[in-house]
């Protein structure tokens, strides 16, 4: 489908992983990413920082280091205000810098639909690429930060959520993944993958289907941010949420159910937030029993939120399995 594979390209497109990784030495590798998102919040600075973190995000679930970012910005040729523009740069420009990285360039385009993001390159040992599609029976299944930014994203649209709620997803979507990226290196994680636009449930179907494993995820462990069942409960749901379940549904199974019937026997608002198209979100790690353990003991440590939300199991004839 892609032509003859290159022998120095480590990782590519076949398994969806979170960045493409090339080696140019024995001891280095390049680890390739871009991502582009509209905005979620009105302030343009805080919308710079949180596509910034998004995009960053890439490098650090492959175990890598990021070491330059291009800026990648979409505006309309009339409508939005220069300072407006330079708030939006500044704010992804502090992210850059506040995750070692150099701000090399970048490109503009005319647009109908502000938007920003950014290339960005990373450094990577050939041995210590951590991917999706690794993870092995047995392995606990460790989030890094709650789920529910699409949701929030909504009701901010709406106006309809509190400040408080705002606030708490604001410091999620701004919070770089380096220090579970690290840990996750010091722990030996088998696989990881960072959980964005597909949803949780989203993303560990690409895990699982990559490992040829099944991921059971236990729904009442997973962490789901203050004011997202309020906001499920009035109907201010992305359609990327819908979306999501409604491809993803078929490679799932809701065992708590008798007979563990399919996903569209649940209440609605039970499995939404796991489908909710998640912006800088956090990492799904898998590490065996002991280095699980570690790695908690050592996230708390170093202030980083950390907890189990399942297990690797043997294949089950479905990605994800809800118990």
């Amino acid at each position: 489908m892609f032509g003859e594979r290159d022998p120095n390209l480590i990782v590519g497109p076949e398994t969806a992983d979170d960045a493409g990784v090339y080696r140019i030495a024995d001891d280095c590798a390049l680890v390739e990413t871009t991502d582009i998102i509209t905005p979620l919040v009105d302030d343009p600075y805080l919308f710079g920082a949180i596509a910034a973190t998004n995009a960053l995000s890439d490098v650090f679930a492959m175990g890598g280091r990021p070491v330059t970012a291009m800026n990648l910005a979409f505006f309309p040729q009339c409508g939005i205000p220069r300072e407006m523009l330079r708030q939006l740069l500044a704010g992804g420009a502090s992210k850059i810098r506040e995750a070692g990285a150099c701000l090399v360039g970048g490109h503009t385009v005319t647009d109908a639909e502000l938007k920003y993001g950014l290339a960005v390159t990373g450094l990577v040992h050939p041995s210590r690429v951590v991917r999706n599609s690794t993870a092995r029976p047995g392995d606990r299944l460790i989030l890094t930060k709650p789920i529910g930014t699409g949701i929030i994203s909504t009701g901010i649209k709406a106006d309809m959520i509190d400040a408080e709620s705002v606030t708490e997803a604001c410091r999620w979507m701004t919070t770089l993944n380096d220090v579970a990226a690290a840990v996750m290196l010091e722990c030996g994680a088998r696989a990881c993958t960072d959980v964005t636009g597909f949803g949780l449930i989203g993303h560990a179907s690409e895990m699982a289907r990559g490992a040829g494993v099944t991921l059971a995820l236990r729904r009442d462990d997973v962490p789901v941010m203050a004011g997202v069942a309020d906001l499920i409960g009035d109907g201010l749901v992305p359609g990327g949420c819908y979306r999501n379940r409604d491809y993803y549904a078929r490679m799932l199974r809701d065992v708590r159910a008798e007979g563990g019937e399919s996903v569209s026997a649940m209440p609605a608002d039970d499995l939404l937030p796991l489908f909710d198209p998640q912006t800088s979100g956090g990492l799904l790690i898998a590490l065996d029993v002991e280095s699980a353990r570690d790695f908690l003991l050592r996230a708390r440590d170093r202030g980083c939120f950390a907890v189990v939300v399942g297990e690797v199991v043997d294949a089950r004839g479905h990605a994800v399995e809800i118990c």
